[in-house]
């Protein structure tokens, strides 16, 4: 840094680079420790800090200090990538935990979703998804019998969309509902959050190529470590017309 940098600048890019190799929840240096390693006032150190607090990267606990802010994920609700595919194009490590796989018949919200008769054979997955071994969402997927190959798949390094592929069963489009609901008993103990805690919930149904569906699933997610964003244009009204 040249002479002409602000010193509150020059600290703040320092840290920045310590925090990239530092985990969620590590402590930085106090405002003091930070006076006294860069020559600068209390002030100083508190606008360089703040900045980072500003961008979330770090947080304050009050009397208790600064420390690194759990990465927060975000994926663009307008494409289909998968969450393997969105971990790691953000150079994280996906993994999942999987509770539970099966075949068995499909209960009345998931046979109505995948355009099936009540009571018809679905295959049911479970798992929780991880990025660098921090959960961020209990998925539960649904998906309509010809996918039933998925049940040999490595789902816990591996994706579901990928063994999708794999069998021929390729996944083309879909819509999405994304609401808020309150932690329970079983989310806490899987995302490792307080019960009632706020969790965002996606639902989504994928479709083949053919527009039939093939999969259902309901992801619930740590909002601050997960955001959900989504592209949108802008219908402008129409002009009203002049009348002479």
């Amino acid at each position: 840094m040249d002479k002409f940098t602000p010193r509150y600048f020059a600290i703040e890019q320092a840290l920045r680079t310590r925090i990239a190799g530092l985990h969620a929840d590590d402590p930085l240096p106090s405002d003091a420790e930070l006076c006294e390693e860069f020559g600068v006032s209390r002030m100083t150190a508190r606008a360089a800090v703040q900045r980072l607090v500003q961008d979330g990267l770090v947080y304050r606990q009050t009397g208790r200090g600064t420390y690194v802010a759990p990465r927060v994920v975000d994926r663009q609700l307008s494409n289909l990538r998968g969450f393997s595919a969105e971990m790691r194009a953000r150079g994280l490590t996906p993994s999942s935990t999987v509770l539970y796989t099966r075949f068995q018949p499909g209960n009345s919200d998931q046979t109505a979703a995948l355009r099936l008769a009540e009571g018809s054979q679905i295959v049911v997955i479970e798992r929780v998804r991880m990025a660098d071994g921090i959960p961020m969402a209990y998925e539960r997927a649904a998906l309509t019998a010809r996918c039933a190959g998925v049940l040999d798949a490595d789902l816990s390094s591996g994706s579901l969309h990928s063994a999708l592929v794999g069998q021929g069963v390729v996944p083309n489009s879909g819509e999405s509902s994304v609401t808020a609901e309150l932690a329970s008993a079983e989310d806490a103990e899987h995302l490792h959050v307080k019960r009632r805690s706020p969790l965002l919930v996606e639902r989504r149904l994928i479709r083949d190529a053919a527009t039939v569906p093939i999969e259902w699933t309901e992801s619930r997610y740590v909002p601050d470590r997960y955001n959900l964003t989504v592209q949108f244009t802008v219908d402008l009204p129409t002009p009203p017309s002049s009348h002479r």
